[in-house]
């Protein structure tokens, strides 16, 4: 199965400044990306244009986009529609970035993202962000569920995050109702196949990684996108440094910064009890955080 998104231009917005491994196994990977700054600001406008064609993968199903693929306006406009309809009731870019990359670095495929699932609040409410797959080197697969949270804090982005990945797994939300989570969300995405462009080898292959079958030639596990959008504080000062000094700067403070959250990560998928997942996070700074999604979100919709 392919990517949906058939381009990497969606990273060259971005310098990818760091690449942990948390664990001694290797499961547990943390990517630091920064945006490309010009002038001493982060570039946002940069930004938005490499989201204008990804938010229509993102919002649309194959077969929607397979219909109007000789309509590109008509096109556009039902992915922003959508995508600023759904924005009204979650505002949440951070699942949008996930998916991009997800895509674009883990070359990890999409199945389904939250936009195309026929949910109900009444039946489950920590359901994820979009669910991918991934094939590993040796043959075996991963199912990664997304989960993302752009908050100011980064520690608290991060615990929220963690937290929301425990009770999704373990099926808990405030209502009880014993649909939610994980079970559910798969057998969602499972009953959901037929609205997407799959052939039906497609759609047999992908039912077997969501529920593998006694004849499968590989194993399947569950692992975890992790993207965390946290804001930055950059003095007065910095700003009037020189262009090369003020990027080099940012980027020695933000990695210092995300350092400082390894620990608090490890401490998290323990307590939570999550040590069996793979764990694939995404960890991106903004300034001034919320005026700064706004903007975006503004400019991709409109």
């Amino acid at each position: 199965m392919e990517l949906s998104i058939k381009s990497k231009e969606f990273l060259d917005g971005f310098d990818h400044i760091d690449s942990n491994v948390l664990d001694g196994y290797g499961k547990n990977k943390l990517d630091l990306f920064v945006l490309k700054i010009n002038a001493n600001e982060f570039d946002y406008n940069s930004l938005s244009d490499r989201l204008t064609d990804p938010v229509i993968e993102y919002s649309l199903s194959r077969k929607v986009r397979e219909r109007y693929s000789d309509r590109p306006g008509t096109l556009s406009k039902k992915a922003r529609e959508k995508f600023l309809d759904y924005l009204k009731n979650k505002g949440e870019l951070g699942e949008l970035l996930l998916y991009c990359f997800l895509e674009t670095h883990l070359n990890a495929p999409k199945i389904l993202s939250k936009l195309e699932l026929k949910t109900s609040t009444g039946h489950y409410v920590n359901g994820a962000d979009g669910v991918h797959f991934l094939k590993l080197d040796d043959g075996n697969y991963q199912l990664i569920f997304g989960e993302s949270k752009t908050i100011k804090s980064l520690t608290t982005a991060l615990t929220d995050a963690f937290k929301s990945i425990y009770e999704f797994k373990n099926c808990v939300n405030a209502k009880g109702d014993e649909k939610s989570g994980l079970p559910f969300e798969k057998s969602l995405v499972s009953d959901n196949l037929e609205k997407e462009e799959f052939s039906e080898d497609e759609i047999n292959f992908i039912r077997s990684v969501i529920v593998p079958k006694r004849d499968n030639d590989f194993e399947v596990d569950d692992a975890f996108g992790v993207f965390v959008g946290y804001e930055v504080a950059i003095s007065a000062e910095d700003k009037r440094l020189p262009n090369q000094e003020f990027r080099l700067k940012v980027q020695e403070q933000v990695k210092s910064e995300v350092k400082k959250s390894f620990e608090h990560i490890k401490s998290k998928i323990e307590e939570h009890e999550l040590t069996g997942h793979h764990f694939y996070v995404y960890v991106l700074p903004f300034t001034n955080l919320e005026d700064s999604r706004k903007k975006i979100q503004k400019e991709i919709t409109k």
